[in-house]
């Protein structure tokens, strides 16, 4: 009897640690077309959509446009690059709020929170521990020696991230007088390249790159009625031409902030 009853118990053990294995086999990552990866339970295609649920009860899910997704793959044993306990942000005492961070942060350097709302977008969809295949992190993916540059200590700190993405983003605006084509291609590819081709570098990721978050941020002003016609809104959306320079930042005295170094990955080989 007793025999039978650890058999029984052995085989219960057996089957938990079975299902244990698959659950954590079962997540995948989704490479995105633009280089940064969503990790998801599972994914479920909606039309045009895919729907990436990323917690294991589906109570959470993250809605992309398939077109946008490149393939998917196997999720690592640790997707996540590990965080030293110091740097580790502490737990909030309230659930971060990201449009009150855009809000802040937007306020703070002179930006309209929908153009940085558009950026965090197009970097990471909105996903705090988003991780490019080239390095940079969180939320407007800065890369770890920007980050260190901006005063960052904790990259997935979606607070710290926000705010310093936001100032590089102003940094780039003043430097390149404003022209927001310029500065997004130089968020996206570096600065050196805007310098090295006297504008939006060659380079079909950053030219698809800054159509779309012109796209979108022109698609927000219509939206409002701050955009007085679609075609008003498609031609903000070519380079060379920028957006008028009132609707993106003001010419003010902001706090000083020394030029950095691009936040991107290396450009593509030529």
């Amino acid at each position: 009897m007793n025999r039978s009853i650890q058999l029984a118990t052995r085989a219960a053990l057996l089957a938990l640690m079975i299902a244990l294995a698959l659950s954590s086999l079962a997540a995948d990552t989704a490479v995105l077309r633009n280089g940064f990866s969503i990790l998801h339970q599972r994914r479920q295609i909606i039309g045009t959509i895919t729907r990436l649920y990323t917690t294991a009860d589906d109570s959470s899910f993250i809605d992309i446009p398939t077109a946008e997704i490149d393939h998917f793959e196997a999720a690592p044993d640790n997707p996540t690059p590990p965080i030293e306990p110091q740097l580790a942000a502490p737990t909030p005492t309230h659930p971060f709020d990201l449009n009150e961070a855009v809000k802040a942060a937007s306020g703070t350097y002179k930006l309209d929170p929908d153009l940085v709302t558009s950026v965090i977008r197009a970097e990471s969809g909105f996903n705090v521990r988003a991780v490019s295949p080239k390095g940079a992190q969180g939320l407007m993916q800065l890369m770890p020696q920007t980050a260190s540059q901006l005063g960052v200590r904790n990259a997935f700190d979606p607070q710290a991230n926000v705010e310093a993405g936001t100032r590089y983003l102003r940094e780039l605006l003043e430097r390149y007088d404003f022209d927001l084509v310029k500065a997004l291609a130089a968020y996206n590819a570096g600065p050196q390249r805007i310098d090295q081709y006297g504008g939006v570098p060659p380079y079909f990721e950053t030219k698809t790159y800054v159509a779309r978050i012109v796209r979108d941020f022109n698609r927000k002003k219509l939206a409002a009625g701050t955009v007085t016609s679609k075609t008003d809104a498609k031609t903000a959306a070519k380079p060379p031409a920028a957006l008028p320079t009132h609707s993106l930042a003001k010419k003010t005295s902001t706090p000083t902030v020394t030029k950095t170094q691009a936040k991107t990955t290396p450009a593509p080989s030529e």
